[in-house]
């Protein structure tokens, strides 16, 4: 079908903003048509689209087993500031970012001014340094540059006009680790962009027994004439997931009326769905080196792969859960995707799905990258925007879910 344009104010997708530990710290919340929060104002209140509903939806997350909410950060246009049809929402829950092309407009800086006074935060986007820029920096909390092209005298030249004006400095589309670094070393405070998915360099390197037996044990639970005590022998090889699944089984998440004591039991009790995607999620926070986040969007596009499949009704659509999953996981190691792919005990189409994006897995899973990174363009004009949007919102609550479940 052709998207309408209230279908593609629908779209929201949101990219995590870091601090220096890689810790996230608030998500910028993107949106489709405009990119604007007119997007937001004009939401479908009949599908749980209201401003403030949207906001909890989009940032709350389990870290570290707790619950919170973290800041939005939310692009709103000059015109809607002017206009003053700004949606009221909670000011110290959001940081709205505005590209300034006319820094000295009077008007719009007074009506900035204004808003600050009222508790609100403001980013400056797309930002390049000029004296024009003044009043303007000393009403923002938060300059936002774009590092990509910059060399580190660049960087470091930048950090020190700003210095005078107090502002933090966001360094955007960082994609390689080195850049974070650099960006580190010369002042910035916040820090965003894909360097989370490029694993390091390590030649040579192998993934180890207990990676490749979790792998065994993920590929087992997608045949269908499986049994629990195939299951259980592949599960008790490692004693680290024995104790987590039996603990997750008998928390209060499954309020069962008396323990468990055997793994077959509780694969019983669960169910094979339930163990495939609780083995994933031990697998991928195994990794305690690693941000927790990224375990996050993995298991977040996993169940969006997965959830769209099966409303597709595609075959075996636990295998697309495999493939969202499995398309970060080089990062998770610290080994490059080729390397991975060799040493893993994946079907040809899986393979074929993660490394060339052929098949209906590697569609799909395009498609769900281009729809996570709001990259809308690359999407196809009759793909179906209403179930992309729910199954985004549905992988986000309930990869929180699961991730919370963890630690109790």
């Amino acid at each position: 079908m052709e998207a309408s344009s209230e279908q593609s104010q629908a779209m929201l997708a949101r990219q995590p903003i870091f601090d220096h530990q890689q810790r996230v710290i608030a998500y910028e919340v993107l949106y489709g048509a405009d990119h604007h929060l007119d997007a937001m104002a004009l939401a479908n209140p009949e599908a749980e689209s209201s401003s403030e509903l949207l906001l909890h939806a989009y940032t709350s997350i389990s870290d570290q087993g707790e619950v919170k909410r973290v800041p939005a950060f939310i692009q709103v246009s000059p015109r809607m500031i002017l206009e003053g049809s700004v949606p009221a929402l909670p000011a110290k829950q959001i940081v709205l970012c505005i590209r300034l092309t006319e820094p000295k407009n009077m008007e719009l800086l007074k009506a900035i001014h204004q808003m600050v006074k009222d508790g609100y935060r403001f980013a400056l986007t797309d930002f390049e340094f000029s004296p024009d820029f003044d009043t303007a920096l000393k009403l923002a909390k938060i300059v936002k540059v774009d590092v990509a092209d910059k060399t580190t005298e660049q960087l470091v030249e930048l950090a020190g006009q700003l210095a005078p004006y107090k502002t933090t400095l966001m360094a955007s589309n960082i994609s390689q680790f080195d850049t974070l670094e650099s960006c580190i070393e010369s002042g910035y405070k916040l820090f965003q962009g894909s360097f989370l998915s490029k694993p390091k360099a390590v030649k040579g390197r192998n993934v180890n027994a207990n990676q490749i037996a979790m792998m065994q044990l993920i590929q087992e639970l997608q045949k269908p004439n499986t049994t629990p005590e195939k299951l259980e022998y592949l599960i008790i090889r490692d004693p680290i997931l024995t104790y987590k699944l039996l603990r997750i089984v008998n928390s209060a998440a499954y309020s069962l009326v008396r323990q468990v004591e055997s793994v077959a039991e509780a694969v019983v009790l669960l169910g094979m769905e339930q163990v495939r995607k609780w083995a994933s999620l031990i697998a991928m926070s195994a990794n305690s080196d690693k941000p927790e986040e990224l375990t996050r969007i993995l298991l977040t596009r996993g169940h969006m792969c997965e959830m769209i499949a099966e409303t597709q009704k595609m075959p075996n659509p636990s295998s697309f859960f495999m493939v969202g999953m499995m398309s970060g996981l080089h990062a998770m190691l610290d080994i490059d995707q080729a390397t991975l792919l060799e040493q893993l005990p994946l079907g040809e189409d899986t393979k074929a799905a993660l490394a060339k994006g052929e098949g209906p897995m590697g569609i799909l899973l395009n498609q769900v990258l281009a729809y996570e990174n709001g990259d809308w363009d690359l999407l196809p004009s009759d793909f179906d925007i209403s179930l992309y949007e729910a199954a985004y919102r549905h992988s986000l609550k309930w990869t929180k879910d699961a991730m919370q479940a963890m630690y109790e």
